[in-house]
């Protein structure tokens, strides 16, 4: 793999539905995948599935195409049901309710079916935050229960989703908890890292024995580990999913177009791109490809960022494709 390829792995990008643009720049970006919102779900799903095959074959890697598909209010299979078959899919508090750990099983494993079959490959799921506050920001995506049933609940659904050909992404290391939202802007949180050890660390702790594909850091700031940063730009905070909790998959940013790490970003007048990939992540949900990847193209050239780091993550990423069938030459 040439250096521009390589780069271009790290990157996963938000696309329009202009497809002649989109396909042109899978090939001058060498992006390693695209992520899909709901705005993008249009047609029907004859035109969809389309579309997404002609991404395909104009990369040169095969593609990660990703998207959210929690159920319920994060729901992108909602969006169109003349591409999903659906406009609504329960959520994992609703499908506990209505049936247990059993549907909720049922429910991952047919939305995965589905996603595969219209070719998604990669889900940005499950939720493993755990809070304890039903007004919090998170809540309702969480299943609504203490640490340990979460822990128990990410286990199965994690390996019932990645049975399906379909790779994970559970999220939002380190736990969100009641922190307000990202979205908008800075959030931190006061709890000690033994805290976190005892609670949060739980459900992803179960996540790595369960062999999670990925992992997606949130931009929440950890007053008493790293204060001066979101944890998707702190090595102090990866470094702990990586070392302390012995992660070995991908790990990969909560989108860095959100406006916690523009807070930081306009503040301190650096690349988001170099410092998140710097902190750790393999993977870089991040819309700023065209000026991201020559920045670190040039940061590699500057020794500020090594090749080692580079092919690690590369590395990892190929792996994740090729687990979930992905031909890679």
């Amino acid at each position: 793999m040439s250096l521009d390829d390589k780069i271009g792995q790290l990157f996963v990008t938000e696309v329009s539905n202009d497809s002649t643009r989109v396909k042109s720049d899978i090939r001058r970006y060498h992006l390693g995948g695209i992520l899909l919102m709901g705005n993008n779900f249009v047609g029907n799903r004859h035109s969809f599935k389309q579309r997404l095959a002609s991404y395909q074959t104009a990369a040169k890697i095969p593609l990660l195409i990703s998207t959210d598909q929690e159920g319920g209010s994060v729901s992108r299979l909602s969006d169109n049901a003349r591409i999903s078959g659906r406009d609504y899919y329960l959520s994992p508090q609703e499908a506990l309710t209505r049936g247990g750990m059993k549907k909720v099983l049922a429910n991952y494993r047919s939305q995965a079916d589905n996603l595969k079959s219209l070719g998604i490959n990669w889900n940005l799921a499950p939720v493993a935050d755990v809070s304890k506050q039903p007004s919090s920001f998170i809540y309702a995506r969480t299943l609504g229960k203490g640490y340990q049933a979460t822990a128990k609940y990410i286990s199965e659904s994690v390996k019932t989703i990645q049975s399906r050909g379909i790779a994970t992404s559970v999220k939002h290391f380190p736990g969100y908890g009641a922190a307000a939202d990202t979205h908008t802007g800075s959030a931190a949180v006061d709890r000690s890292l033994s805290e976190f050890k005892r609670m949060d660390f739980v459900p992803f702790e179960a996540a790595v024995k369960s062999g999670a594909d990925s992992i997606m850091v949130t931009h929440i700031i950890l007053n008493k580990i790293d204060p001066n940063r979101p944890a998707s730009l702190s090595n102090k905070d990866i470094s702990i999913l990586r070392d302390d909790l012995n992660y070995q998959g991908v790990i990969a940013s909560d989108s860095l177009q959100m406006g916690a790490v523009s807070d930081y970003v306009n503040k301190y007048h650096v690349s988001r791109d170099i410092v998140a990939f710097s902190a750790g992540n393999d993977i870089l949900l991040s819309d700023d490809y065209q000026t991201g990847i020559p920045e670190i193209r040039q940061a590699i050239k500057q020794n500020k960022i090594s090749l080692n780091q580079l092919n690690q993550s590369v590395e990892r990423i190929l792996y994740m494709k090729h687990k979930i069938g992905l031909n890679i030459n």
